[in-house]
């Protein structure tokens, strides 16, 4: 695992909730047991505050880093994809990014960026999604600075465009279930688990969200009707939001022994964590005997 990338999911679930600030002192600790060293995490908080995700103040010989506005942002958007729930019905609309032309030195920034916000490309300059509205769509194309070059429309709900050639030239669904299935294989045995020490929870609910991340991330939320049979990211996100109930809270218990800040405990996990997943069932989540 690459420090950053860890440190980030440690960050997007486990601090950012909880106020989204850590004395540097106690974040060493928290990294420790994923084989994360101390100088490594200097190193890796440092270019998360220059590339503006985090900013830094010092108390005395302490140090905080805490999220930006960007960073808490960025975030925040990450956690509505990562914890909600699929099952949302399609009004049979897409939404549609035409780019008539090409002249952008950084389209293939721009193309990565449009796919990673779940956007596909069944022809070249022609970017779709079944749920984004229009104004997201404008927004992201106001952050990418490309909005005079493209135009951004929405499809008849009526005459709903299905066609699963459409689809596969859109999307690389073969390549995701892939992923979702080695996720599987990694984390369906650990559903059986009967009770884990604070410590532990903490480990496992962070390498979970770690690996489910970068997965679901990528997945364009299509709806059911546009999925293939047998679909295993229904099965992953039913595993993940099982193993996340019964860790929550002993983790949570780990993060309050552990973390801290500048002036005093993390305050405790905001409405918008308890919610994760349908919402976190009170007192499910301790596996401790």
């Amino acid at each position: 695992m690459r420090a950053g990338s860890l440190l980030v999911s440690l960050f997007g679930d486990s601090i950012a909730p909880r106020g989204g600030a850590i004395t540097l002192g106690s974040l060493i600790p928290l990294a420790e047991p994923f084989g994360v060293a101390e100088r490594l995490v200097r190193t890796t908080v440092a270019r998360l505050a220059q590339g503006g995700w985090l900013t830094t103040r010092r108390g005395g010989r302490l140090s905080e880093y805490a999220l930006t506005d960007v960073g808490s942002a960025r975030f925040a958007e990450a956690a509505r994809r990562i914890y909600s729930l699929d099952g949302a019905r399609w009004d049979g609309a897409w939404t549609m990014i035409v780019f008539p032309s090409w002249p952008v030195p950084e389209r293939d920034e721009v193309r990565y960026q449009l796919r990673f916000a779940g956007f596909g490309e069944p022809l070249a300059g022609l970017f779709l999604h079944p749920s984004a509205t229009v104004d997201e769509a404008t927004t992201l194309l106001g952050e990418l600075r490309v909005q005079r070059l493209a135009a951004v429309m929405r499809s008849d709900p009526g005459m709903p465009v299905t066609s699963p050639v459409l689809v596969g030239h859109g999307w690389d669904l073969s390549a995701l279930d892939r992923r979702y299935r080695a996720f599987l294989r990694g984390f369906e045995a650990l559903t059986a688990f009967r009770s884990l020490d604070p410590e532990s929870a903490f480990v496992l609910r962070t390498l979970l969200i770690h690996e489910y991340r970068r997965i679901h991330l990528l997945d364009p939320g299509l709806p059911r009707d546009l999925l293939p049979a047998g679909w295993a990211g229904a099965t992953a996100q039913r595993v993940c939001q099982d193993i996340y109930f019964r860790v929550f809270e002993p983790a949570e218990e780990h993060l309050d022994t552990v973390a801290r800040r500048l002036d005093g405990p993390l305050p405790p996990a905001s409405a918008e964590a308890l919610a994760r997943f349908g919402g976190i069932p009170s007192n499910r989540g301790s596996t401790r005997t």
